[in-house]
């Protein structure tokens, strides 16, 4: 590796202007991001997006986003094709690893990185399969079950914040309502039991998140975020650990088509690993 390939690179913080750069050379891996994630990944942590540029033209990327005092969490790790083994990568990681000081870092990492995951610090949590498939025609609309609307705000980020590591509130404020995204609630007696969001992507409709108390409560919501999207592509992120969520994409007749891995450098905070059925998005956990 030539001294000047690392002398020449300039990492420097990414704005909402770069992502359709990054957003496209995800695409190009076959990610298939959602056609509107950028503005809700922003909103979390505006200053947790990098880009390395040589001589201005933009050769990696990388997100550490950081959720309150305690986690962060990695994403976005690409660098462009025609100029990867010459260290570009190492140095954006470094880079970008400092924004989130002395936090948890948490990932999914596709399997061809695993291996430099665990060298630099990372142990498996659990693998995380993506099921992919048609979307099937429902026979008869779920009980229980509508669309989210403002006054549902409070409940959700309350019940969202069990089912993941951190906090987000900024972040599923975007998330809920951005362009192209449909969002559906259960509740039971007027408790929430589950929700989930559907939204385009490139090659494919995306579920995430899918979080339910219960089987039964993912599949009603399983069935209302599908009910209108009959025959179209659709993928959702399951863990492996929840064979609930896995029973249901296959009863779908959905079949595996890409994994990761997740992953911690530390310990996380407690929460409702059973309630996940579907990961939110790889890029953000």
């Amino acid at each position: 590796m030539a001294p000047e390939a690392l002398e020449d690179l300039v990492v420097t913080q990414a704005g909402p202007g770069d992502w359709p750069v990054i957003s496209g050379w995800a695409a190009d891996e076959g990610w298939n991001p959602g056609l509107c994630d950028g503005p809700a990944f922003f909103a979390q942590d505006p200053e947790g997006f990098f880009l390395g540029r040589i001589d201005g033209e933009p050769v990696s990327a990388i997100s550490v986003v950081n959720y309150g005092d305690d986690y962060a969490f990695l994403g976005c790790y690409l660098v462009r094709p025609d100029l990867r083994g010459r260290g570009h990568g190492l140095t954006t990681w470094k880079t970008a690893l400092a924004h989130a000081g002395t936090r948890t870092i948490g990932l999914d990492g596709v399997v061809a990185q695993q291996d430099n995951y665990r060298r630099s610090g990372f142990e498996l949590a659990h693998r995380t399969v993506r099921f992919s498939g048609s979307a099937p025609a429902v026979a008869e609309p779920p009980t229980g079950v509508r669309a989210v609307v403002d006054a549902d705000l409070a409940d959700l980020t309350a019940y969202d914040s069990a089912c993941h590591p951190a906090d987000r509130p900024r972040f599923l404020a975007h998330w809920l309502t951005a362009p192209g995204h449909r969002a559906v609630v259960r509740r039971t007696g007027g408790r929430v039991t589950g929700y989930g969001v559907i939204r385009p992507g490139r090659d494919s409709l995306r579920i995430g998140p899918l979080f339910a108390d219960t089987a039964e409560d993912a599949s009603a919501l399983f069935a209302a975020l599908t009910a209108d999207t009959a025959g179209s592509e659709v993928a959702v992120d399951v863990p492996e650990t929840n064979a609930a969520g896995i029973a249901l994409a296959e009863a779908a007749g959905f079949t595996p088509s890409f994994e990761t891995a997740r992953m911690y450098t530390g310990p996380v905070r407690p929460y409702a690993r059973e309630r996940v059925f579907g990961v939110t998005t790889l890029e953000l956990g």
